[in-house]
């Protein structure tokens, strides 16, 4: 599964991409991000709050209960503010 970052996740994670196989038991985004949060603290800290992150899966806008059993790609990305 490839995992895309945007904007202030990226620069935090320190990457925009990459190819992930998840372990077992890890259905929805939100598992997802709970994973993702214990791989290590660049990820725990771009994920601190989860309630301000935006998920696409597939390209389609997801929320954090959305199944992943099938995705090919999942986006992440920060609230998008206008100016």
């Amino acid at each position: 599964m490839k995992l895309l970052y945007f904007a202030s996740l990226k620069e935090k994670i320190g990457r925009a991409e990459e190819d992930i196989t998840l372990p077992g038991g890890i259905e929805t985004v939100g598992e997802l991000l709970t994973w993702l949060k214990t791989r290590d603290e660049a990820y725990a800290n771009a994920f601190c709050d989860m309630r301000l992150i935006k998920a696409a899966v597939d390209q389609e806008h997801a929320d954090l209960d959305a199944p992943i059993a099938r995705a090919a790609e999942i986006a992440f990305f920060p609230p998008v503010t206008g100016g």
